[in-house]
């Protein structure tokens, strides 16, 4: 197993409303999983325990073999900057950068921007944006910034992908172009891939669904 999610609760607020209700997970190694649901179901705040950006309020969490509990928040943030890559509904880039600088960020954090910067260039050709590398994102459409946003979450080559809504903001076609990208890292790369969708065309792209009703798993 990649990762394996024992009852995770979550609770936000005084008093507490419990958003997931004891959730069992196991993903294995190169899957590509949507979880689904309704609005208000748990899907984001599962997806953002499964990727170490929250913490449960009980349960465990392993990642690769490692307690993410037994972790200090330092380890975490390594871990994660290390193996995991993140695409959200708002696609966060830098207006001031370049398509190709926003999509070297993560390597610049890290010490690597150079060492990076071939594969990055490589990215944004295959995601149709070669010709593009210079603009910024307001030079871009939504469907282009997206997908600067996905080459920045897969410049360091995660062995773990997060997307909460990537289409969310997106038309019909640069939605398909998102997730044909997203079938394709996950199928050469047997990078793990987890999304967050409400649309059931979206989650079909995916071999497996979970399905969340009111914090807990309806089916899988």
């Amino acid at each position: 197993m990649s990762i394996i999610a024992q009852k995770l609760v979550k609770t936000f607020g005084e008093p507490p409303t419990t958003a997931l209700h004891g959730v069992d997970v196991n993903l294995q190694d190169g899957e590509f999983v949507a979880i689904t649901g309704r609005s208000g179901s748990g899907k984001s705040t599962l997806l953002y325990l499964l990727s170490t950006l929250d913490v449960p309020t009980s349960g465990e969490l392993e990642i690769s073999g490692q307690n993410i509990s037994d972790m200090t928040s330092e380890e975490v943030h390594r871990f994660r900057n290390l193996m995991m890559g993140f695409v959200f509904q708002f696609h966060y880039l830098l207006p001031e950068l370049t398509a190709l600088e926003n999509t070297l960020m993560p390597a610049l954090k890290t010490g690597r921007r150079e060492e990076r910067r071939p594969f990055a260039v490589s990215l944004l050709e295959r995601f149709g944006l070669g010709d593009k590398t210079h603009r910024r994102p307001g030079q871009l459409s939504g469907g282009e910034q997206q997908r600067v946003s996905i080459a920045r979450a897969l410049v360091m080559e995660p062995r773990y992908l997060f997307a909460d809504e990537p289409t969310g903001n997106l038309d019909t076609a640069s939605g398909d172009i998102v997730m044909r990208i997203l079938g394709g890292i996950n199928r050469e790369k047997k990078t793990t891939v987890v999304i967050v969708t409400h649309d059931p065309d979206y989650a079909a792209f995916a071999q497996r669904q979970i399905h969340l009703v009111d914090g807990t798993i309806a089916s899988q």
